[in-house]
């Protein structure tokens, strides 16, 4: 029904009317949802009674009756009562109402004024703070029982109010409503003094086993007379905030009391006294002897067997944690186990679950302990300075309920950095008048190289001097080689020997050659240095055997996800599939390098996404046929879901070793990766000089597509210099790639295997100019040989990513 009225204002109401229908006593016979959101009063509540009865008059003796006006009048402003008992101000229009039976009766069409929204406004209000706001609001009554409470707030998420209302606060919490916050809010009731910032810490029902640290303020609430009905309590989970405060007063606090003397003992028990009851429930400090006499230990990775001294325990009054080993009693770690891992690749391990360990059967002695002192869960650090380990701290908790997280391990890392460059400055002060020992470079890699065709780790545990060796090489068209080798024999010559090989086959692997060749090429070289090995004479008494190695060679393709492989006397790499399947990759095994026999072979076929390549060396078997029941075991590890390949590297040395092994070990894990069709465009043309120009358009719309415009001029150079190149040297049809990995890659494929070569063209030459224009413009360029001919391949830098993106995560090699 419209109003004549309304139009007379010029300005009607965006909300929409209640309407109310009263009989001829004036009495609610409708009450319509529009009224039940204007005034929050419900329907069953209001039918049958009076409207006069929601008047808000301001003069007591004003009559009780309606503003009655004529039919289809203009509006008037009165006030009605909402449900909580506030004026509403609205404006009322009234004109009969024709009833099919009976007496007529009266319409009325409320609209609230333009300015006043109080019931609405008011229940928005109430309904975020007790089902949207992330600030707990809890509403206590005198006997500090719960009435309300807001169900979003992360103390109470998820828990039912009809277990909770009514009952006392502090059955509902007990950890959180102390007898210090319970006395709290009684001062709030009596007194009616807030309370504001009241930090305590607790568990809250909604995380039982997790304690927080919670902001809490309270008020009382009264009624219209003053007279005090509750109290109401605002909880802020600050949590985080406080862990980061303390974190940060810790570290301070380490800083001035770790390393403050020159002794070794009185610096690792600093260490100590800063850890325990803040960071750990217990902790341990090991040293390794030599540096209580002095000496500056070699760099890199520790063998296990290397004797360590006990340095410092502590434990706080209600750990239960008896040492394994008593103050300056020497031992030496038992292998394999965390502290061993995280001395031979010098990172942390952070053990959240102790019982789920298998390498505790590795140390009784210490798993009796922990066993004993309810530890649950440990983190063992290096003391690692200036490039030397000097020794390990082990952290334990038992009576924390809560595990060790990454934030504790960088803490952790944090006070062993502060710990072991006062164990340094110690020891440097013990031998102040020794020159400092030159470091022995290593001949093994220590990181793998950045690439993105795998995701590699590799655990290296040396034995005997001898030569394993393992690398991850990255080849042109996005592709890694994985190598892994032994040189037989131990000692300087097989140790030199080794060296040789590896710098022998990363020369080779940068020619492109397949993997037969180079293990062909190897096993040359190692019959050479077998001959410049030999004795001047045949009676000499250092004459020595020929050198010979073993070696396994893939390459993998991220792109056609198909593995190559090759292989010389060496154990033959496994393949663990995402489905769990484990096999080994059948490619021939052709003789030990220098040694007589028939020619290598390869093996190649095509890996899921997320396979697990593991290549090893016999050590990790105990020199066991690939039928044996060790092999059996490391395949049940490896088909094993793990969260990282580090992970996988530590969980077979775990479970493939039972003790220290006089041999050497080495295990090269890589998890395949793949370069999908978003990031590789490829074309096919005929020989015809008419698509050299359809060859740079569409490789300039290839890098418009992948954002790379600033590379178009060098690209489209380049792809016109190799294909004219290929057109005028090359019968058949011309291959065209382009690959965005860690840079952009360009491969032009033809049929003619002859390899080109840059000339050096004079000044009156007509051309020649092709490639020496193609190496100024890339960063590499080079030639391998395919099946049907040769690709010649280049590659250019990306360009800086733009500001505001972030930067793509780093592949880094990892050790274990």
């Amino acid at each position: 029904m419209t109003t004549a009225g309304a139009g007379q204002s010029g300005d009607v109401p965006a909300t929409p009317r209640a309407r109310i229908l009263l009989d001829a006593a004036e009495t609610i016979t409708e009450w319509s949802p529009e009224a039940e959101r204007l005034l929050g009063h419900r329907s069953q509540e209001m039918v049958g009674r009076p409207l006069s009865s929601l008047l808000v008059r301001a003069d007591p003796a004003e009559g009780a009756g309606l503003p009655h006006a004529p039919p289809h009048c203009g509006g008037c402003r009165v006030r009605l009562r909402d449900r909580t008992g506030h004026p509403v101000e609205v404006e009322w229009w009234m004109c009969p109402h024709p009833a099919v039976e009976g007496p007529a009766t009266w319409a009325v069409f409320l609209t609230p004024t333009r300015d006043t929204y109080p019931c609405e406004f008011d229940r928005a209000i109430l309904d975020a703070l007790l089902t949207e706001s992330p600030v707990g609001l809890h509403v206590l009554d005198t006997d500090l029982r719960l009435m309300r409470f807001n169900v979003a707030s992360p103390g109470m998420r998820g828990v039912p109010a009809e277990g909770v209302v009514g009952r006392p606060a502090r059955e509902i919490a007990p950890t959180v409503v102390t007898d210090t916050a319970e006395r709290l809010m009684r001062e709030v009731l009596s007194t009616g003094e807030p309370v504001i910032d009241f930090v305590q810490p607790g568990y809250p029902p909604a995380d039982p086993h997790d304690e927080h640290m919670f902001s809490l303020s309270a008020f009382r609430l009264c009624n219209p007379a003053g007279e005090p009905l509750g109290v109401a309590t605002l909880a802020i989970d600050i949590t985080e905030r406080h862990r980061y405060r303390t974190r940060l007063e810790l570290l301070n606090d380490a800083s001035m009391r770790i390393g403050t003397t020159l002794g070794l003992a009185r610096t690792a028990e600093e260490l100590a006294e800063t850890a325990v009851g803040r960071v750990a429930d217990a902790i341990s400090v090991d040293v390794l002897d030599s540096v209580y006499r002095g000496e500056a230990p070699e760099p890199g990775p520790v063998p296990p067997e290397m004797t360590f001294r006990r340095t410092a325990f502590r434990t706080t009054g209600a750990a239960g944690l008896q040492p394994a080993y008593a103050i300056d009693e020497k031992a030496s770690y038992r292998f394999p186990t965390p502290l061993t891992q995280c001395l031979a690749d010098l990172r942390p391990r952070l053990i959240r679950k102790v019982e789920d360990g298998a390498w505790l059967a590795h140390d009784q002695l210490r798993a009796d302990r922990i066993h004993a002192g309810r530890v649950h869960s440990m983190m063992v650090v290096p003391l690692a300075a200036r490039g030397v380990v000097l020794g390990v701290a082990t952290f334990y908790r038992s009576v924390t309920s809560a595990p060790f997280d990454d934030g504790d391990l960088t803490i952790a890392g944090e006070l062993a950095a502060y710990t072991a460059l006062g164990l340094d400055n110690a020891r440097r002060y013990t031998r102040e008048h020794t020159a400092a020992l030159v470091l022995q470079n290593s001949l093994l890699p220590g990181r793998l190289p950045a690439q993105n065709a795998v995701e590699a780790a590799f655990s290296y545990l040396p034995g005997h001097a001898g030569g394993p060796w393992y690398d991850v090489i990255p080849l042109s068209g996005a592709r890694t080689a994985l190598v892994v080798g032994d040189v037989a024999g131990h000692g300087m010559r097989a140790v030199a020997g080794m060296g040789r090989l590896r710098a022998a086959i990363h020369s080779l692997a940068a020619l492109d050659l397949a993997p037969d060749e180079v293990l062909a090429h190897l096993g040359d070289l190692v019959l050479e240095l077998a001959a410049e090995g030999h004795p001047a004479t045949a009676n000499d008494p250092l004459e020595v055997q020929p050198t010979t190695a073993t070696c396994a060679y893939a390459v993998y393709d991220p792109v056609t996800r198909r593995l190559v492989v090759a292989r010389a006397g060496h154990p033959a790499p496994l393949l663990a599939l995402p489905d769990g399947h484990v096999a080994p990759a059948d490619a021939p095994s052709g003789p030990p390098l220098g040694s007589d026999g028939p020619s290598f072979e390869t093996w190649e076929t095509e890996l899921p996404e997320g396979s697990l390549i593991a290549l090893y060396t016999e050590g990790l078997v105990g020199g066991a046929p690939e039928d044996s029941a060790n092999v059996a075991r490391l395949r049940r590890v490896l088909a094993q879901q793990h969260t990282s390949v580090r992970e996988a590297c530590d969980a077979v040395i775990y479970g493939q070793l039972s003790g220290r092994t006089e041999d050497n070990v080495v295990l090269l894990l890589a998890r395949t990766r793949v370069l999908h069709d978003d990031q590789v465009a490829s074309w096919t043309f005929p020989s015809d000089p008419a698509i050299v120009a359809t060859a740079r358009t569409l490789a300039e719309r290839q890098l418009a597509s992948w954002g790379l415009s600033d590379l178009v001029f060098t690209t489209e150079m380049i792809v016109s210099e190799l294909v004219t190149n290929a057109i005028r040297y090359a019968p058949g049809t011309i291959q065209v790639r382009l690959i965005r990995d860690r840079s952009l890659i360009c491969e032009v494929t033809d049929c003619n295997s002859a390899a080109p070569h840059v000339r050096h063209p004079r000044t009156t030459d007509e051309g020649g100019r092709g490639l020496l224009l193609v190496a100024q413009l890339t960063d590499r360029w080079g030639t391998r040989r395919t099946r049907r001919g040769k690709t010649i391949w280049t590659e250019q830098a990306l360009p800086p990513p733009a500001a505001g993106t972030p930067p793509a995560a780093p592949d880094t090699g990892q050790a274990s």
